[in-house]
C-alpha cells in the first residue's frame, strides 16, 4: 500500500542511486584499472560493516531537460559519521572520479562540514585524501570568467582547532597536490600507499616550467616524503593503509576531553626476558636492537612505530604497558650512534607535542651522545630544532619516565626531560651521562697537556682511568641523581608501574600547547 510521499520518496531514492555511481562507470572503471579503490569502497574498508552514515548525500550538481532532472553528479567528496572498533568517527574522502577529486569543482562547506562535525561532536577525523585544487583552477576560470583570491584558506581555523581538539589522520590515495596536499600533512597521523600515492605542492606538468622534468614519483612519491617527514608512513597497499588508520586511532582518546582507551592485558607486567640482561654491548663502538628492546618491554604485539624513516636516530611509537596507552621515544644507535640531527629533533618535537595534546605519559629508552656536531650539523640548524624541541619537552604537562640504556650527554639528552615534572630516571649498568662524552671531553679540557705530553696516548688513558670512578651510575645513584638502578630485565615491571600511577594524575581536557604540523 503506497503512502502520500511515495512520490517525493521515489525521487529521493533515485537522487542516492544516482550518488553511488560516482563519476560514472567509465571513470570508476579506469580507476580500478591504476589499483585503486573508490572513496566508498575506501570507507567501506575502514569503517565497521554497515556503521557508515552518510552526510549530504543528495549535494551535487544537478542537470535539467525540459524542467526534467536527467542527472546529478554528485559533489566530489563524500563524509559521513561511522564507527571503527564500535567507537565512533568522522571521515571525508575525495572521489577522484569526479574532476580528479579537485576542491574547486567540489562545495567546499561540505568539506568544512566534516571538519566541524568532528570538532564540535568531538570525534576523530579520518581524511581519504584524492585530490588537489583550492582556489580556482583553469576550467573554472573558464566557466567564471574572473580570477579570485585564494578563499578556502579562510577556513583553515577549523583545520587547525581539529589537532588541538581530536585525532586526525589522512590516508593518501592517489596524486595529491595543492590543498590536497595540506590537508594530508595537517595531521596527527599520514599514510601513503607505496606506488600510487604522490603528494607535492604542484604536479609534474607546472614544474616542467621550472625545467625540471620529473614523473610523479620521483617528485613526491613515498620514498620521498616518508623520508622528510612530510608524511608518517607508507603501506603497500591501500587494505593495508586502512588497516594502519584504524590501529593508530585505537590508542587515542576519541579527543582531548577524554583520557585514553585502557585495554584489558594479558601479557603479564611482571614477564621478564633474559636477554635484556646482555641487550647492550660492553663496547661503546656496537650498536644494539632498540626495536627488540623496546618489544620486550611493552605489551605484547602493541608497539606501533611511528616515521621509521624520517629522522632515523629516533624511535618514536605508540604502545601499551598493563594496557594503558603510552608515548614510546627510543634511541636508535644504528644512525648517528643514536645522535640527533636536525631531523630527529623535528620528528621528536611533533611526536612530543602529539603525546601532550592527547594525554599519553610518555617513556623514554635513551642512548644519545648528544647533538650531531660538524659543518652539516650546523648547516641543517640542527640547535635550532633543538631548541624547538625543548621548548615542547618543556610545554608537556604529561608525565614521563626515561630510562637511560647506555649514553645520555650534553644538549641531546637535555632535550628530553622536563626538570618541572616529577620524572623517575632509571638507568642501566650500562649507563653514563653527563655534559658532554668523557672522549670528546677529555680531548677538550686536557688538550694543553695532551699536545705537551711526549706519549698522548699513555696520558689520555691515564686521564680516562681517573674518570672511571665517577662514569659510573652507582656514584649518580648515591646523590639519588637517578631514581634507581635496573636490572635490565625488571624494566617492564618498572615501566608498567609507572604507567598505573601516570594514569591516576591524567586529567582530560585542552592542553596548553597543542601539535603543530
Amino acid at each position: 500500500m503506497g503512502t502520500a510521499w511515495d512520490p517525493e520518496i521515489d525521487e529521493l531514492e533515485r537522487r542516492r542511486a544516482m550518488a553511488l555511481e560516482l563519476g560514472g562507470t567509465e571513470k570508476v572503471d579506469r580507476h580500478h584499472e591504476q589499483g585503486r579503490l573508490t572513496v566508498r569502497e575506501r570507507i567501506d574498508l575502514l569503517l565497521d560493516a554497515g556503521s557508515f552514515r552518510e552526510d549530504g548525500t543528495l549535494t551535487g550538481t544537478p542537470t535539467y531537460a525540459d524542467g526534467e532532472l536527467t542527472n546529478v553528479l554528485p559533489a566530489n567528496l563524500v563524509c559521513g559519521r561511522g564507527t571503527i572498533e564500535g567507537r565512533p568517527v568522522v571521515v571525508s574522502g575525495d572521489d577522484f572520479t569526479i574532476r580528479g577529486g579537485s576542491s574547486d569543482a567540489g562545495i567546499f562547506t561540505k568539506a568544512i562540514y566534516a571538519v566541524r562535525l568532528a570538532v564540535e561532536r568531538r570525534m576523530p577525523l579520518v581524511q581519504l585524501v584524492d585530490g588537489s585544487g583550492g582556489g580556482g583552477g583553469m576550467k573554472v576560470y573558464e566557466q567564471s570568467i574572473y580570477t579570485t583570491t585564494p578563499p578556502i584558506l579562510r577556513d583553515w581555523e577549523h583545520a587547525v582547532t581539529a589537532l588541538g581538539t581530536v585525532p586526525v589522520v589522512s590516508m593518501v590515495g592517489g596524486s595529491v597536490a595543492g590543498l590536497g596536499a595540506l590537508k594530508a600533512c595537517q595531521s596527527h597521523y599520514s599514510v601513503m600507499v607505496r606506488g600510487t600515492s604522490q603528494v607535492f605542492a604542484a604536479g609534474p606538468p607546472l614544474v616542467r616550467h621550472t625545467r625540471e622534468d620529473v614523473t610523479k614519483e620521483e617528485l613526491g612519491g613515498s620514498a620521498v616524503h616518508t623520508r622528510n617527514g612530510v608524511i608518517s608512513d607508507e603501506a603497500d597497499d591501500e587494505k593495508e593503509a586502512l588497516q594502519r588508520v584504524r590501529r593508530f586511532l585505537g590508542y587515542l582518546p576519541s579527543s582531548v576531553f577524554e583520557l585514553p582507551p585502557v585495554l584489558e592485558c594479558t601479557d603479564p607486567v611482571d614477564r621478564r626476558d633474559e636477554w635484556l640482561a646482555d641487550a647492550i654491548p660492553r663496547s661503546a663502538r656496537q650498536v644494539f636492537e632498540a626495536r627488540r628492546i623496546i618489544e620486550a618491554v611493552v605489551d605484547e604485539g602493541s608497539f606501533f612505530e611511528i616515521s621509521r624513516l624520517f629522522g632515523r636516530s629516533i624511535v618514536t611509537g605508540l604502545a601499551r604497558l598493563g594496557g594503558r596507552p603510552v608515548a614510546v621515544v627510543a634511541s636508535d644507535p644504528k644512525h648517528y650512534g643514536g645522535g640527533l640531527d636536525a631531523a630527529a629533533c623535528q620528528k621528536l618535537r611533533r611526536f612530543i607535542d602529539m603525546a601532550n595534546t592527547f594525554h599519553l605519559p610518555r617513556v623514554g629508552l635513551y642512548d644519545i651522545p648528544g647533538l650531531m656536531i660538524g659543518t652539516r650539523a650546523e648547516a641543517a640548524g640542527t640547535v635550532r630544532f633543538a631548541a624547538e624541541t625543548l621548548a615542547a619537552v618543556y610545554q608537556t604537562t604529561i608525565p614521563q619516565c626515561v630510562v637511560v640504556l647506555r649514553r645520555f650527554f650534553g644538549l641531546g639528552a637535555a632535550a628530553q626531560v622536563n626538570p618541572n615534572l616529577l620524572s623517575p630516571l632509571y638507568a642501566w649498568p650500562s649507563a653514563e651521562w653527563g655534559s658532554m662524552p668523557f672522549a670528546g671531553g677529555i680531548d677538550a679540557a686536557y688538550r694543553a697537556e695532551l699536545e705537551a705530553s711526549d706519549d698522548p696516548d699513555a696520558l689520555r688513558s691515564e686521564i680516562e682511568e681517573r674518570f672511571a670512578y665517577a662514569r659510573s651510575p652507582l656514584r649518580a645513584a648515591e646523590k639519588f641523581g637517578v631514581t634507581d638502578i635496573l636490572d635490565p630485565r625488571d624494566t617492564r615491571v618498572v615501566l608498567c608501574e609507572f604507567a598505573a600511577t601516570a594514569y591516576r594524575a591524567l586529567e582530560p581536557g585542552k592542553t596548553m600547547t597543542t601539535m603543530r604540523p
